[in-house]
């Protein structure tokens, strides 16, 4: 298999995000629970908080479910967001900010890549808009 290919299967794509993903579940705990807790709410807080949106995903993700996959990239949204903001907002943070921004882009490109070549390979997908248009028209 060559390199080219090797980018067009799922496969790849998966193990991207099954690195990716749970490594940055296991970060966004260690980033709000231990480097730099909250001095406001109770300390296992705010890292439950920042830890649930991703466990929603988890499971479907695990299974290889491509579906879920695709919907999980609006949760990494959320944790891009916050990295990219965390850049300028936290100096002191800026090499955690950069940790959480490198795994979220890797899970969001192994999310939208394995749930674009998976549900091709399984048969998924949307229809185009003329061939649902012209399915019930009988050939003239």
């Amino acid at each position: 298999m060559t390199k080219v290919s090797a980018l067009k299967s799922s496969a790849f794509y998966r193990r991207l995000t099954l690195v990716c993903y749970p490594l940055l579940l296991v970060w966004v705990i260690i980033w709000h629970g231990v480097l730099s807790p909250s001095e406001v709410v109770a300390v296992w807080l705010k890292p439950l908080v920042w830890a649930i949106p991703l466990l929603f995903p988890l499971a479907g993700i695990i299974k290889g479910n491509p579906y879920t996959h695709a919907w999980a990239n609006f949760i990494l949204m959320l944790y891009f967001l916050h990295g990219a903001t965390a850049l300028w907002t936290h100096p002191e943070e800026i090499g955690y900010a950069v940790i959480e921004l490198v795994l979220t882009t890797g899970a969001f490109f192994g999310a939208t890549y394995y749930a674009r070549y998976a549900g091709r390979e399984q048969g998924l997908g949307i229809k185009r808009k003329s061939k649902v248009t012209n399915a019930g028209k009988l050939p003239s």
